[in-house]
């Protein structure tokens, strides 16, 4: 349970001098999750850049030290090639995900090779591409990973492709990402993962910010919660749809669901906030879920007590640290969240690149 207790103290050690690995040059950066988990590993991070300001401005709360340019990557002039060691990212997923069109045409999905020309630009000695899940095991993304890969080994790397669940790794989410890594010396091996019994629960997560409606965790998203009238069911009470809308009620014994950019209306999760204060008793959703299958007729309103997850709590729930301040709207805040990769997978990979750096 170290993790939590670790991001508590994050902007403690920024600014402060850490062994350095390599210099790291980010590209499409947001908010700076996989920064943040470079960071804690020792890693110097010399350049970033994002096309949002809001999620730029909100790095520049993390990092202040940290030069990082907004606007898009192709009109970026880039670091000299022999200043950097290593080039992380996340490229817009969009095109790819299952929960979009998965439209090889979506010009969204271009951005994996603008990432592969800055590394074919800077020639560093390990890059990391991270990405959903779908880009490593859907048919439909087969050749472009393969592609992709054939292009790294022209410009003389070998890679590597990880699929990692982010529960294994200290993050109380259920939340799996491809990394696409490519190295010019060596190999990485896959991090180790924790035991499934060491998982970080929802509640737990919660536990370690102020309580919900006081300073601290106070974001609150109003999107109402109504009862599906034809709700879909299915064996846990925590999957199918028994609301309007994609959110989803939160197990809050176990890591959450995966949490998407598009928080901040209807698709943002939802808790009971008996549960969370009263951990001795039967969540609502539970006993709803056995009333809807024993032939139960659904209801016109949800009970006040369910609610919305706030900002702070998706961030903690991120791995982000507890004092991390997110810049713009609720919506830019949410979706800041929702795309970035967790820091604490990010360290966990960070740390298994290390050997070849060292």
């Amino acid at each position: 349970m170290e993790l939590i207790l670790f991001w508590n103290n994050f902007m403690a050690i920024v600014g402060k001098e850490l062994p350095e690995l390599g210099n790291v040059v980010s590209l499409y950066t947001g908010a700076g999750g996989m920064d943040i988990g470079f960071h804690k590993a020792g890693f110097n991070i010399i350049w970033a850049n994002d096309i949002d300001k809001n999620a730029t401005a909100t790095y520049k709360n993390i990092f202040p030290n940290h030069e990082i340019r907004t606007g898009s990557l192709l009109d970026q002039e880039l670091p000299k090639s022999n200043h950097t060691d290593l080039v992380i990212g996340g490229p817009p997923c969009q095109g790819f995900s299952v929960a979009g069109k998965m439209d090889p045409n979506d010009p969204r999905s271009q951005h994996v090779w603008n990432f592969l020309g800055v590394v074919n630009k800077t020639d560093p000695r390990v890059f990391v591409m991270e990405n959903v899940k779908a880009l490593a095991v859907n048919n439909r993304w087969k050749d472009l990973l393969e592609r992709l890969r054939k292009e790294a080994k022209k410009m003389g790397y070998q890679t590597k492709v990880l699929l990692l669940n982010s529960a294994d790794y200290n993050v109380p989410q259920a939340r799996e990402r491809m990394f696409l890594i490519g190295t010019k010396e060596g190999m990485i091996k896959t991090p180790k993962a924790i035991s499934s019994d060491n998982r970080i629960s929802v509640n737990y997560a919660l536990s370690k910010i102020p309580k919900f409606g006081t300073s601290g965790n106070d974001s609150l998203c109003t999107a109402k919660i109504t009862p599906a009238k034809n709700p879909i069911l299915r064996k846990s009470p925590y999957a199918g749809m028994l609301f309007n809308g994609q959110g989803r009620p939160l197990n809050l014994k176990l890591p959450a669901l995966t949490l998407p950019a598009s928080m901040g209306g209807n698709r943002t999760p939802i808790v009971d906030q008996n549960a969370i204060e009263d951990e001795t008793i039967t969540p609502w959703v539970e006993t709803y879920h056995e009333r809807l299958l024993n032939g139960g007729k659904s209801l016109k309103n949800a009970p006040k007590f369910l609610r919305r997850i706030t900002v702070e709590e998706a961030s903690v729930l991120q791995t982000f640290p507890v004092e991390m301040k997110f810049e713009g709207t609720q919506s830019s805040r949410f979706r800041q969240i929702g795309n970035a990769v967790p820091p604490e997978l990010a360290f966990h990979v960070a740390k298994s690149i290390k050997p070849l750096l060292a």
